[in-house]
């Protein structure tokens, strides 16, 4: 069910229904042209993860920006985009249902889209979708460059997939998939240094075997919000595939060096109890954000702590807790599941409601 929308342009921040994602448009805007900026004189080109907003809007902004294109999880987050007019897609993972796959490959038809593999089934998968739709579908090998998930060894095991893909007729060989997601959160600076340093290790060796086998990587793309600076800075990655930089959350504001990114993403909550003092529960509990990557943050009170939680339930403990029915920002402790929990983001800006855009990717999970 499309939840109803919980503001209308003009309206007030303090007036709009809770619970609430709300997105400060001034701090949004800051972090797009900030990381276009940041990429500019390295050469290096932005394909934005899709995964962390879920919009073709946001999609178009941050190609505005400069960005080549979006990347996404699941061929439905790759269909939201392409249907809102976004015109090239990365689906960095793994695609093995042939019925996915045949949504892909209809999907070829009205957007650019590159998909990825990492084992012999995988590509004969994509190239029996290919041929039944009479196209050609552009494939990367993933390698496993620290993480332990998807991903080929580096080196000659990706380089036969490689070449697998580049001798058929269905498919274009059209790069590598290098992403090191366990150290985009990495607590200290020196520990994701050493994490991308064997990444980059791994990634130049596979790029040059390629090369010497004559398989040229259009695309190697990887890098998070946590590490983009150095993969950028490699000479190796040519695509950065950062998405919760757009946001935020309160995990990312945990590192010891936090990105240079403001936090755009909250939630609206209001309390609706205040049973004694020093105690306040708001109407956002985990069913308005989640708690995988720890409590969210509340916003604007140093001395508040967001406690506990409950199914729709958020009880607050600290000195100077707000007043009942006083509406308050939470700071997800991570962005790209909050998102899925909402149909709406409602733009701010200066305390006034300026839009309201539709996630409409939301539970896009096959």
């Amino acid at each position: 069910m499309l939840q109803r929308p919980p503001a209308e342009p003009g309206m007030r921040e303090e007036d709009v229904d809770t619970p609430a994602l709300l997105l400060d448009l001034d701090a949004f805007e800051h972090n797009l042209d900030t990381m276009a900026a940041l990429l500019a004189p390295t050469g290096t080109k932005l394909r934005a993860h899709a995964k962390t907003h879920k919009s073709p809007v946001v999609a178009l902004q941050q190609m505005r920006r400069g960005a080549v294109g979006n990347c996404t999880q699941k061929v439905g987050e790759a269909e939201a985009l392409a249907w809102g007019g976004v015109p090239d897609i990365l689906v960095s993972n793994e695609v093995i249902a042939p019925r996915k796959l045949a949504r892909l490959a209809a999907l070829s038809r009205i957007a650019k889209v590159a998909v990825c593999a990492d084992d012999e089934a995988g590509i004969a998968a994509i190239e029996a979708a290919a041929e039944a739709a009479g196209l050609r579908m552009t494939v990367l090998v993933e390698i496993d460059v620290g993480s332990g998930r998807c991903g080929v060894e580096p080196g000659p095991p990706a380089v036969a997939l490689a070449e697998r893909i580049a001798a058929s007729p269905h498919l274009i060989f059209g790069g590598l998939q290098a992403y090191h997601g366990s150290a985009q959160h990495k607590r200290r600076p020196e520990e994701r240094v050493a994490a991308i340093a064997a990444a980059t290790d791994g990634t130049r060796r596979t790029v040059e075997q390629c090369r010497q086998r004559g398989l040229d990587c259009a695309i190697v793309g990887g890098a998070g919000t946590g590490t983009f600076a150095l993969e950028a800075a490699s000479g190796v990655w040519t695509e950065i595939q950062a998405g919760s930089y757009a946001f935020m959350d309160a995990d990312y504001a945990r590192n010891d060096d936090p990105p240079p990114f403001r936090q755009a993403l909250f939630v609206l909550a209001q309390v609706m109890s205040a049973p004694r003092a020093g105690v306040a529960v708001v109407d956002a509990g985990h069913k308005a954000l989640p708690t995988d990557s720890g409590m969210p943050l509340v916003h604007g009170f140093p001395g508040v702590a967001y406690a506990r939680a409950a199914d729709e339930h958020g009880t607050l403990l600290g000195e100077g807790v707000p007043r009942l029915a006083e509406k308050v920002r939470l700071v997800p402790g991570h962005c790209d599941p909050t998102v899925d929990r909402y149909d709406w983001y409602v733009g701010v800006r200066k305390g006034r409601v300026e839009c309201l855009w539709p996630i409409s990717a939301r539970g896009a999970m096959a």
